[in-house]
């Protein structure tokens, strides 16, 4: 495959449709590379409220491109691949074990994960995100808050809040982070003595405790970028790496970014290439569809978290 011409090829039909491509940090890096923004599900789901493009084309997974599709009703979203793209955790969410949590603690607030479907979303609250979940969850006057469908970071949340949280599902989390341990922390910093280990709040609870930092991705790119040190260990999906290596590229830097596992690969977020990015925008498929009822119900919950200050 000749890359420059595949590449050039998106980019005249991304002027020629007024579209705009948006990939998340764990993205392959070809992806990551031909995208018009990068970034975590907060900074993603802001950057898709404010574009004026007629054409989203989302390269993540499914709960993202809803994201973007509640946020912009009228417009066009798009992703380049629909089968194997599904969050696992998302899933572990389905709208009646909310509404039966709900039954249970009816004076609780119901906060959950942008990691989540729309319908979830539509019976929540508020979302949140890794990097503005305790603010989210703090934001309100309630003392229980019903809080999924990750657990480690309900975990990490716990440790920021007086607010009883009352995880739903009780076993929700992301299978590439429970795959770090702390023999994983542990055994890096003897090869690395000098590296900041930085994990994500997705993490089990004794690796967000051993670890130097717990940052969402967002979080560890600023991080990076403004530490003085020039090396670090890096606890999430490990094209946060790739990701951070453009940033640094284009600042003309290079520091010492270390996997804290090889093999913390998200499956779905590798299902996009820039074979199925070219054919998403000639073909303008595949289309995220939503409810109407879903989308104003959800932009409710999304809005609520963006308006957080």
């Amino acid at each position: 495959m000749d890359i420059t011409n595949i590449v050039e090829r998106i980019n005249t039909l991304k002027k020629e449709k007024n579209a705009i491509i948006l990939a998340h940090n764990y993205q392959p890096e070809e992806i990551q590379r031909i995208a018009d923004f990068m970034g975590d599900s907060l900074e993603l789901c802001i950057k898709a409220k404010e574009t004026d493009a007629d054409i989203i084309v989302f390269c993540g997974v499914d709960f993202m491109a809803e994201t973007a599709k509640i946020l912009n009703k009228d417009k066009k979203v798009l992703m380049p691949e629909i089968i194997n793209t599904e969050c696992p955790m998302a899933h572990q969410l389905p709208p009646e074990i909310i509404e039966n949590a709900k039954k249970q603690h009816p004076n609780a607030k119901v906060v959950i994960y942008v990691n989540t479907l729309a319908s979830a979303k539509a019976l929540a609250d508020a979302t949140c995100t890794s990097a503005n979940a305790d603010k989210i969850v703090n934001s309100f006057e309630e003392n229980e808050i019903l809080f999924g469908p990750d657990q480690n970071l309900g975990y990490y949340v716990k440790k920021r809040t007086d607010k009883k949280i009352i995880g739903i599902p009780e076993d929700g989390h992301c299978y590439v982070h429970k795959k770090f341990t702390v023999d994983d922390v542990v055994n890096i910093k003897k090869q690395y003595p000098n590296a900041e280990v930085l994990v994500h709040p997705e993490c089990n609870p004794e690796v967000q405790d051993i670890a130097d930092y717990i940052y969402s991705t967002s979080g560890m790119v600023k991080h990076v970028l403004s530490s003085d040190n020039d090396e670090f260990v890096i606890g999430t999906e490990c094209d946060m790496i790739t990701r951070l290596k453009i940033e640094l590229e284009k600042l003309g830097k290079t520091k010492k970014l270390i996997p804290l596992r090889k093999d913390a690969i998200c499956e779905p977020m590798k299902q996009i290439t820039l074979e199925k990015v070219e054919k998403c925008l000639v073909e303008e498929k595949y289309e995220i569809t939503l409810d109407d009822e879903i989308i104003e119900k959800a932009k409710k919950a999304i809005e609520y978290m963006l308006n957080v200050k």
